[in-house]
């Protein structure tokens, strides 16, 4: 039982096939085949628009590139203290930015309200030469906590930036999740909410190695080409990375596999609300569940071999802390997690 994260899944059929059906025989190398090309016009279908797509292999190129794109070294990037560019990346935005400043705002379930980012920008005097100047604006979605922004939400962000002049970046490692659970278009939550810039995720949802930088306007993508070579991300076998996403995309694949993780996320949220002993951190919206785990608890998946993290409880809301002994233990769901497995986990939470 194994619900420690979704990138520990394999590839799905779809895109194993199309890998090796694009390794037959020679290719123009660097993206210039005509897997990467046709992969190009499908995020263009897909987005309803004309955009600019850079082809990398992993989420921390994606972001630290997306934000380098549009972030001086002197300008900062505000995001949620516990998002993923500010926690899990090693500095990767900071160094490829030339050292612009992550500035981490506080959240319930890590999402940003405007509220918050407003009274941050009040802080960061315009044009004042001591100060780093807000540059950018980046959300996640779904949350690291495993919520996702509406396009509402999303839009009264960009409007509380609007006066600034911040650009928005999403980090959609699980954007995928978010527009299943959402029901609404890839477009709907992108570029006509606002966001300018979108790192693309398909390695959580049933690729190999494969992400992308969406940038909804071609004009802010001119330096991208240059960036991603000394980030070492141009492949000479580009044409690897792009069949990935030809697999994922076809046929709305990639949201086949990301309604069946919802689903099994949910079907666990639900089993264990139900039996009402164990209380969820967060609402699952998408593919993970946030379980507020006793000593108890954590005994008996212990004994079972249950895997999962024990995650952050830094963006509880206020009055839920936790108490002595407990953790938050996150269970992330994937398009190849099975039934079986999801209802042998909640028969052991529900017996606790």
């Amino acid at each position: 039982m194994n619900f420690i994260s979704d990138n520990l899944a394999g590839a799905s059929a779809p895109v194993m096939q199309a890998m090796a059906e694009a390794n037959d025989g020679f290719a123009v190398g660097y993206g210039n085949d005509a897997w990467t090309k046709r992969v190009e016009a499908l995020f263009a279908e897909l987005f309803e628009r004309e955009v600019a797509v850079f082809l990398v292999t992993t989420g921390t190129a994606a972001n630290a590139l997306a934000l380098a794109s549009l972030v001086q070294p002197w300008g900062a990037v505000l995001c949620h203290h516990e998002a993923h560019i500010a926690a899990d990346e090693c500095g990767a935005p900071e160094f490829f930015t030339g050292g612009a400043k992550i500035v981490g705002l506080p959240g319930d379930g890590c999402k940003l309200v405007p509220e918050v980012v407003t009274d941050q920008l009040a802080r960061m005097r315009e044009g004042a030469v001591h100060q780093v100047q807000p540059q950018m604006l980046s959300i996640t979605q779904a949350t690291e906590c495993g919520l996702v922004y509406t396009p509402s939400e999303v839009a009264a962000l960009k409007q509380a930036i609007v006066p600034r002049g911040l650009k928005l970046h999403m980090d959609g490692a699980r954007f995928a999740n978010a527009v299943v659970a959402l029901g609404c278009t890839p477009a709907e939550i992108t570029w006509k909410a606002g966001v300018d810039v979108l790192s693309f995720g398909g390695t959580k949802n049933g690729a190999f190695a494969a992400e992308a930088v969406v940038v909804f306007d071609p004009a802010n993508a001119g330096e991208i080409p240059w960036r991603r070579k000394r980030a070492g991300h141009t492949l000479s076998k580009g044409r690897l990375i792009g069949t990935q996403f030809e697999g994922l995309l076809a046929d709305g694949h990639w949201l086949d596999l990301a309604r069946h993780a919802n689903a099994m996320a949910s079907r666990l949220a639900r089993a264990v609300e139900a039996e009402g002993k164990l209380r969820l951190a967060w609402a699952c919206e998408a593919n993970e569940v946030f379980l507020v785990l006793p000593p108890q608890a954590q005994a008996a998946l212990a004994a079972q071999g249950a895997q999962y993290i024990a995650w952050s409880d830094g963006a509880l809301p206020v009055g839920q802390e936790l108490q002595m002994g407990e953790v938050v233990g996150r269970f992330v769901c994937s398009f190849a997690t099975r039934q079986d497995d999801v209802d042998r986990l909640a028969a052991v939470l529900v017996a606790v």
